[in-house]
């Protein structure tokens, strides 16, 4: 399966969680401009964010999520597989 990657919201530094949700610790900064790999999406906290309301998470890497969000994707809903 061929992995793609989605610009992260110009002007926003997304926090990468180690879980699919706020109450999860960051475990680092996204810098502005970023591209991320969209391995699998789950559901988590809704969180309010550039591109709407979403309580879609992407795994971009292993233990860290991302909120969909945030995630120039171009869908309301899931544009890779579920995670699990």
């Amino acid at each position: 399966m061929s992995v793609r990657y989605y610009s992260v919201a110009p002007g926003v530094r997304v926090n990468v969680r180690s879980g699919p949700g706020t109450s999860y610790g960051i475990t680092r900064t996204l810098p502005e401009g970023a591209k991320v790999p969209i391995y699998c999406q789950t559901t988590g906290t809704n969180v309010t964010g550039t591109y709407g309301t979403s309580n879609i998470w992407d795994n971009i890497s292993d233990g860290e999520f991302v909120a969909d969000a945030y995630v120039h994707t171009g869908s309301d809903g899931f544009v890779a597989d579920r995670c699990g």
